[in-house]
């Protein structure tokens, strides 16, 4: 009698602990969505994005002169080194997210931190643009647009900024990124992407047509 019950305390053990194994298992194997989510969202900031361009070109198209008579001359110098920086940044993030692929945590260092300081300079450059306009926010309705679309995007590159020192801060632990393990690194670095591109159409909106 004691052996019958002992086997069936054992068989029952055994299944618990299958089944532990298989939900163990089934969990590991999961998806993760994160990236998914991340893409949506930036789905959502391309719709405000796309709002406030054809916005832009609602106003352009139905002014008869544009810029208004009036506006001054916009310098192409510190927004033309701006755009070299920023496109230049999302090559030397890549290489961070080829470093951490391959283990490499002191490359991600380095080209995470290169990307920060090029992110920096690109928000200083739009200071001083700023500071040396010779429009104010409430000169005409293109001044208006103008400070809209840089400025908008400008916070979307200190977020972006954020995202990448906050990587960086993380990146201090040796274990904490790894080839299995990166979702930080290439979250950062699609945003960044997001932001080039973003200004590569503002910068032809804003500057060149």
């Amino acid at each position: 009698m004691q052996g019958s019950v002992d086997s069936a305390e054992t068989l029952n053990y055994g299944t618990a602990v299958d089944s532990h194994s298989g939900h163990a298992e089934g969990h590991e194997a999961h998806p993760d969505h994160r990236i998914f989510g991340l893409i949506v969202f930036l789905g959502a900031e391309s719709m405000i994005f796309l709002g406030l361009f054809m916005a832009y070109l609602t106003f352009r198209a139905v002014y008869p002169s544009w810029p208004p008579e009036g506006t001054p001359e916009r310098e192409l110098l510190v927004p033309g080194i701006n755009t070299l920086i920023l496109i230049s940044s999302s090559f030397v993030i890549h290489k961070a997210d080829v470093a951490i692929k391959k283990n490499d945590v002191a490359g991600l260092r380095t080209w995470f931190g290169l990307t920060a300081a090029m992110g920096a300079i690109f928000l200083l450059g739009q200071v001083y643009e700023y500071s040396n306009l010779e429009f104010g926010l409430k000169t005409n309705l293109y001044a208006s647009s103008f400070y809209v679309l840089t400025g908008f995007h400008g916070l979307h590159v200190f977020l972006g900024l954020c995202l990448i020192l906050g990587v960086l801060w993380r990146a201090r632990k040796r274990e904490h990124y790894s080839e299995a393990h990166h979702f930080g690194v290439e979250a950062a670095e699609l945003y960044w992407h997001f932001v080039d591109v973003v200004w590569i159409i503002l910068f032809l909106l804003l500057y060149l047509l």
